[in-house]
């Protein structure tokens, strides 16, 4: 059984180090998208992604049609706050692809529009005023409902 974490042009270093550790942890491979918004070589990431850099699986793309192109067997949920569907409202299944977009603008809107039936949002209050949630903390909140779902695979 395996989750797929794509971050589609992540900007944060201290995020993306702290979904590293996540991924680790849960056996979820991350598809990192670029441009990215730091260097892999920037301390903050490394920090942040302690010492998991060696235990994650990490793939690296030009676009997110290439994350699409190479993995054709995948089933793709989309995270977003625009939409009404929950994460714990689809059924996460092996090969599962989350894909999440940059801090500052999210996905683009065109994706979402084309995806409709597979965006999912984190159920928040008040989203006027409560845009959205860290971008690690959604990561971790939808991997760990597809993991449940799944009875937590290989993990004790």
């Amino acid at each position: 059984m395996s989750i797929n974490v794509v971050l589609v042009e992540p900007e944060i270093p201290q995020n993306t180090g702290n979904i590293i550790r996540t991924c680790a942890a849960t056996g979820a491979t991350l598809h990192l998208v670029r441009p990215l918004g730091f260097s892999l070589e920037d301390k903050y990431l490394k920090r942040s992604g302690l010492d998991y850099w060696d235990i994650a699986n990490i793939q690296y793309y030009d676009s997110f049609e290439e994350v699409v192109e190479k993995n054709p067997s995948g089933t793709f949920f989309y995270a977003t706050t625009k939409v009404k569907q929950s994460h714990s409202d689809v059924k996460y299944v092996d090969n599962s692809f989350i894909v999440f977009g940059k801090e500052t603008k999210g996905l683009p809107e065109s994706l979402i529009k084309a995806n409709l039936e597979t965006c999912i949002r984190i159920p928040m209050l008040n989203l006027e005023k409560a845009r959205s949630l860290n971008l690690s903390n959604s990561v971790a909140i939808v991997v760990y409902e597809a993991l449940r779902q799944l009875d937590y695979p290989g993990m004790r």
